[in-house]
């Protein structure tokens, strides 16, 4: 019995002693398995940040201020994207070939903020995606401002977003104005070349004033163009006629005599060349009044200053300065994320910020009416009179060959600024226009 009883504790401390190896084997497997779990939880992981979309924005947006604004505000994009990661690179001057250089090298940007006056160029290159289709079913469509819509159009599809928008007007000095005795904001032409006579002043009788009514832009780029367009619209004139240049037609050509006609009364001084957008004499009080728009820095000078609509010919009329955002020609995957950046441009979050901080105009209509932004135009309330334009801004033309009729047009308005007939520099502009234009158009 004693021997029975003997052999069965061994055989139960046997199998104890087996279970124990099997539980241990067991609780290995299991801990094995646990660390690879955990390896391949980590793996993922960092598939996962592998897979982050880093997308390439350019732009080119001036003052630096404004473009700190804009930096500000896509680093909160990213903090909010984890999955999508965008980088703001600042494109210097010239800024045109390095883009068409980069899109012929088919290493484009993902997104570029660029003049909506490029679309035909870009477009007949096909670098750009054309954005309808998106905007169709973009919920936040019924938000954004209805007639921005149309100058990025061309040929049925849209091409690029609004950014921003604004107008041009006329900055001017009130003390300057009083002290000359003026009490009424000139609404035409002949009242505002008569304010700029009264406005001029020569002190010390050496036919060099030291004061000016108007500073006018001279130079042939962009920004000459850019602020004579509201002339030419005021005065029922175009540059484009069914898709081809009309330069020498008689609103054209009023808007040109009236630029000289101040200049000729000695009312008007010229800007540095190419500078015309520098604010520098109107703060120092060398000239009165300063054709531009709210973003200007005079906004944040301490200068005494006001504003008023561009004084009307045939009738009311200004011209808008849109900024736009076109979604580059990259990958399927690398668009659908840039995409989702243009919504965040057009969100309500983003236009009340950035309109805030840089002086455009709200395309967010939601953002127009928030608080914030409705106590800021408390605090400007010179911003009144550029929202009251937008009724009757239109735009310069956006079809392709734009940059070559900018070139002709600049010219003649500078050689007109230097003295030549309004007539004969837009007739020579149109003759080079003419010579070319077909060939522009067959590309």
């Amino acid at each position: 019995m004693g021997m029975k009883v003997t052999s069965l504790q061994f055989k139960i401390q046997n199998y104890s002693h087996n279970l124990g190896n099997f539980a241990w084997r067991l609780s290995l497997i299991v801990i094995i398995l646990s660390i690879f779990f955990i390896l391949y939880g980590c793996q993922e992981t960092v598939q996962k940040k592998e897979r982050v979309i880093h997308l390439n924005l350019w732009q080119s947006i001036n003052p630096p201020a404004n473009r700190d604004v804009f930096n500000k505000l896509v680093n909160k994009f990213n903090q909010t994207h984890t999955d999508i990661q965008v980088e703001s690179i600042f494109v210097g001057q010239p800024q045109l070939p390095k883009i068409l250089t980069a899109v012929v090298g088919n290493v484009p940007p993902d997104i570029l903020s660029f003049d909506s006056q490029l679309t035909g160029q870009f477009m007949e290159l096909g670098a750009i995606r054309p954005l309808e289709e998106w905007l169709e079913k973009f919920p936040l469509k019924s938000e954004i401002s209805p007639n921005l819509w149309e100058e990025l159009k061309l040929d049925g599809h849209l091409w690029s977003i609004p950014l921003s928008t604004s107008n041009v007007g006329i900055f001017y000095r009130p003390k300057l104005f009083q002290a000359a005795g003026i009490t009424q904001i000139p609404k035409t032409w002949e009242e505002l070349r008569e304010v700029a006579k009264k406005l001029t002043i020569d002190r010390n009788g050496d036919n060099r004033p030291e004061q000016y009514g108007i500073l006018l832009p001279l130079g042939k780029e962009e920004w000459t163009v850019f602020t004579w367009f509201p002339f030419l619209l005021s005065a029922g004139g175009e540059v484009v006629t069914n898709n081809r240049p009309n330069l020498t037609n008689p609103g054209a050509i009023a808007a040109l005599k009236f630029w000289q006609n101040i200049l000729k009364d000695g009312s008007a001084t010229l800007s540095s060349p190419e500078r015309g957008y520098e604010e520098d004499a109107f703060i120092a009080g060398r000239v009165a009044m300063q054709i531009t728009g709210p973003w200007t820095y005079i906004m944040k000078s301490n200068v005494d200053f006001n504003a008023f609509s561009i004084p009307a010919n045939v009738k009311s009329a200004t011209v808008t300065a849109t900024g736009n955002m076109y979604l580059m020609k990259t990958t399927p995957e690398r668009e659908q994320a840039a995409l989702k950046f243009l919504e965040y441009v057009l969100s309500e979050e983003f236009q009340t910020e950035w309109s805030i901080g840089t002086g455009f105009l709200p395309v967010n209509l939601k953002s127009a009416q928030s608080q914030p932004y409705q106590e800021f135009l408390q605090q400007k309330p010179v911003l009144k009179v550029f929202i009251d334009q937008m009724s009757v801004s239109g735009s310069r033309p956006i079809i392709p060959g734009y940059s070559r009729l900018s070139d002709s047009l600049g010219r003649a308005i500078e050689a007109t600024m230097l003295g030549a007939s309004p007539e004969t520099a837009l007739k020579q502009a149109q003759a080079n226009l003419d010579s070319i234009w077909d060939s522009l158009q067959s590309r």
